[in-house]
């Protein structure tokens, strides 16, 4: 299916009935990343995945502003708007749950509860963020400079994916594909406008989200657990969950655990929302 929001053509999967999730992938990712998990939500809920600027099947823009956390998050409220829907369950991955952080704290009239895997608030320093950009920028270059299998090969060899060696073969060539397939014009501008070095710092802002919120990271996954355990520490409504033998996509390598634990959370905050 296709919506044109701010003059962008996203591309995204809709089913099942009752309270709405929207699901937000990962750098690289797309809405089909989700499809384990959809064919379990959508018996009890309305699910729309999103394929988020310069991914999937989604519009490329060339300005890489228009990539920016404000305008993707805008975006996001002016598609819920335009889809007559007061409010969700939020569920973001990595780059997906920076920006859903982003939204539920511009937007939290709109969220019914937040749901984390593996994301950070953000970097704290002007070093640290322009030592990122830097990073960024460089990548960026090698996906236009050098191609997208170049890119990709040196992607997904990248020690926050080493878990995802375990996965089958058949997985993981899957994820190869998904990536490949990328425009290589949306993935570098998606670095330059909405990587974790160019974004705001939201560390700050933690403390005035009142909705519940699940934040998911996995065992093997060290840097994450650690920034995730202080967002928890923020937070006031909030409860860290850390997988067992699970890196940085658990969705992708424990899907049915992650599936039991996203239901779980939300039958809870259901719950909440009644009493």
């Amino acid at each position: 299916m296709e919506i044109k929001i701010n003059e962008v053509t996203y591309s995204y999967i809709e089913s099942g009935q009752g309270q709405t999730i929207l699901l937000l992938h990962g750098f690289t990712g797309s809405k089909e990343t989700w499809g384990s998990l959809i064919s379990k939500l959508e018996r009890n809920y309305h699910v729309i995945a999103i394929d988020l600027l310069g991914h999937g099947k989604t519009d490329c823009p060339i300005n890489d502003e228009r990539y920016r956390m404000e305008s993707a998050a805008k975006d996001l409220h002016d598609l819920l708007v335009k889809k007559q829907i007061d409010s969700v369950h939020l569920l973001g991955y990595s780059m997906g749950g920076r920006l859903a952080l982003y939204f539920a704290l511009a937007y939290p009239t709109k969220i019914k509860s937040l749901m984390l895997e593996s994301c950070t608030a953000g970097l704290k320093t002007e070093n640290e963020k322009l030592a990122r950009i830097e990073q960024d920028n460089h990548l960026s270059s090698m996906i236009l400079n050098e191609g997208i299998e170049v890119f990709v090969n040196y992607w997904e060899n990248i020690p926050l994916f080493a878990t995802q060696k375990n996965l089958t073969s058949e997985s993981q060539q899957k994820i190869k594909q998904r990536r490949l397939n990328q425009s290589p014009i949306g993935l570098s501008n998606s670095l330059k406008g909405m990587g974790t070095g160019i974004q705001p710092s939201l560390w700050s802002d933690l403390k005035q989200f009142k909705k519940p919120t699940l934040l998911v990271c996995g065992e093997y996954d060290e840097k994450f657990c650690l920034i995730m355990e202080k967002m928890n520490e923020k937070l006031e409504n909030s409860q860290i969950i850390k997988i067992p033998h699970a890196g940085h996509a658990i969705h992708v390598e424990h899907s049915e655990k992650f599936a039991t634990i996203v239901i779980g959370f939300l039958l809870k905050s259901e719950k909440e929302e009644i009493s």
